[in-house]
């Protein structure tokens, strides 16, 4: 009897455990009560910060190491009636103890914690959408890019929105990002705005992958006022590529 009421107790414990940890995060962040629910998760290399101040570089030198903790995240989500109506973003230092409105999560998978933070993107149409694609790009091994490339085309996402996660597009360390930049730019039905910071992106990339394509929105894009935007950017560039193309079409 007695192993067969330990048999029973473990069945009804799994039992118990096993839907809590089947919730997904923004299960778990929805069914929180009013206040603040605190979430961390790791930080992908060359990440720190100071506990507010936040650089995606440790700079420091021979003689002098400066006080950068590289992670991990951490992300206040203001909540009220079980939805999110505020982002706060530290990385490095530690919560202060927490009040009785304050749910703490833990650590959380930084996967999980970047397509929570993505997927709020897409559905805050305020200014907190913005404020979550910030801390989705400084996760640990996640390829946050193709998920960012669709925000930016999705009309139905707020425009300051699409236009963070232009920006971050750009940042992102990769030839095929670029490519995806290219591409938006030249999309017509895509919104002019968020065209425009695809411009300025591409002219924030290195050199022998921007230079090329701005050029060639220079040259080749239809609408006049993209065309421009990328000339100025260019103008902005030491680059003999932009000398030649401005001698080009001044010599017409």
């Amino acid at each position: 009897m007695r192993v067969l009421s330990g048999v029973v107790w473990m069945v009804l414990t799994a039992n118990a455990v096993e839907p809590a940890l089947a919730q997904t995060l923004a299960q778990r962040i929805a069914r929180a009560p009013d206040g603040t629910v605190r979430l961390s998760f790791a930080a992908r290399p060359g990440v720190c910060g100071n506990g507010r101040n936040i650089t995606t570089t440790r700079r420091g030198s021979d003689e002098w190491e400066n006080g950068c903790e590289s992670g991990p995240v951490h992300v206040a989500l203001s909540v009220q009636g079980h939805a999110v109506r505020g982002i706060r973003t530290y990385v490095g230092g530690r919560w202060r103890p927490g009040t009785a409105d304050v749910t703490d999560l833990g650590a959380i998978p930084a996967r999980d914690a970047a397509d929570y933070l993505l997927a709020l993107a897409v559905r805050l149409d305020t200014e907190s959408g913005k404020d979550a694609i910030f801390p989705a790009t400084l996760a640990d091994s996640v390829e946050v890019w193709p998920a960012l490339l669709k925000i930016a085309r999705n009309q139905a996402v707020s425009r300051s929105t699409r236009r963070q996660a232009v920006f971050w597009l750009g940042q992102a360390a990769s030839e095929v990002a670029t490519r995806g930049l290219d591409s938006l730019v030249r999309e017509d039905t895509v919104d002019r705005s968020v065209r425009e910071q695809a411009v300025f992106a591409l002219s924030q990339r290195p050199r022998d992958e921007g230079v090329p394509v701005l050029v060639r929105v220079a040259r080749t894009n239809p609408d006049p006022g993209i065309r421009k935007k990328a000339l100025f950017w260019l103008s902005q560039l030491d680059d003999p590529r932009a000398l030649s193309l401005f001698e080009e079409l001044l010599t017409r």
